[in-house]
């Protein structure tokens, strides 16, 4: 019986202490006894662009997240990291790698991650494990050093998502983290080679820009009072040049009714329109076109000097922040071997 650890990675922007765990559990496969293997499970859990203070582990004013602060409560939490890339096709590279970006070769979005290089996975499986990857892969290539992959392509949908797979592509029907998570289940569950420890890294979309939750949580906040963010008329007289240049401001930057919700007969009473400095034009195409597609106007949440350039619109965008990352450690309730 192999004992299951689940990492728990908040956002993308911490990944020292990530690739310093993963070292130590590499030299713990190097220590294999066929006849008594206690190596243990490995589940890794990510979520994209999932800023602390919505996790009430760090912070409880706006939300409650039981589960992930038991994470948190019988793991360890990191409250100060360093990053290398935090942009998203980047941190993946980072992550697999444990090689900065110009070693890895992916040092932006648009860069095409050389899947044949070594990578954490590998060496894993070369040790014994039986390894899979679910959710969002967003790298390009095609997912090696894994048994299983289950992926989105790109920066997928959050309804009727597409997955890519070794046979090919199949499309799901309902909302993306209930399905990425079912997928990962039923891995577990499915698993054949249960003599072996197994290594499986779920990587969900949410809760990136959009902001998308499922049908049935659409209203769960719509009547609430939350206190007014301190940064709100923030004129950042005095801030860094990362802060001032950040593409995050809700007036200038953001969508009215895609990201900040405004409902669309507010926005005509005002005299609104959906974005400012003419990217307004640019949206409603890309709605005309394809309406799933506009997901890619968004921008990660970045750190101090790092960029990403939109799939779709080609902008950069800028953020300064202090995003701690939280490791954990979970019990899984499967019977392994």
């Amino acid at each position: 019986m192999n004992e299951t650890r689940t990492i728990f990675l908040m956002d993308r922007q911490n990944l020292f202490p990530l690739i310093l765990l993963f070292s130590c559990l590499l030299l713990l496969t190097s220590c294999n006894n066929k006849e008594t293997d206690h190596r243990p499970n490995i589940i890794f859990i990510m979520a994209d662009d999932h800023a602390y203070q919505a996790i009430s582990a760090y912070d409880s004013t706006l939300i409650h997240t039981p589960n992930i602060d038991r994470l948190a409560n019988e793991g360890m939490r990191f409250d100060q990291a360093f990053v290398t890339n935090s942009i998203c096709s980047p941190s993946r590279a980072v992550i697999l790698t444990g090689k900065h970006s110009h070693l890895n070769g992916v040092r932006n979005n648009m860069d095409i991650f050389d899947s044949t290089q070594q990578t954490f996975p590998k060496l894993l499986q070369q040790s014994g494990y039986e390894t899979a990857i679910v959710g969002k892969w967003h790298l390009k290539s095609q997912p090696t050093g894994f048994d299983f992959w289950n992926v989105l392509p790109g920066q997928g949908y959050y309804y009727k998502p597409q997955f890519k797979t070794s046979e090919g592509v199949v499309e799901k029907e309902g909302y993306v983290t209930n399905i990425v998570t079912d997928i990962s289940i039923d891995w577990l569950e499915e698993r054949k080679q249960t003599d072996k420890p197994f290594m499986l890294m779920i990587h969900h979309k949410a809760p990136h820009r959009e902001w998308l939750p499922p049908p049935e949580n659409l209203k769960n906040f719509k009547d609430g009072d939350y206190p007014e963010p301190p940064t709100l008329f923030d004129d950042y007289v005095g801030r860094g040049t990362a802060a001032n240049e950040a593409e995050m401001r809700i007036q200038e930057h953001m969508g009215y009714t895609n990201d900040n919700k405004v409902l669309p007969h507010i926005m005509n009473q005002l005299g609104l329109t959906e974005f400012s400095h003419g990217i307004s034009m640019l949206s409603k195409q890309l709605y005309k076109n394809d309406s799933r597609r506009t997901n890619a106007l968004g921008f990660c949440l970045l750190s101090e000097d790092s960029y990403i350039r939109s799939e779709y619109t080609g902008r950069r965008g800028f953020d300064q922040m202090e995003i701690p990352t939280l490791y954990g450690r979970l019990p899984v309730n499967y019977k392994i071997g």
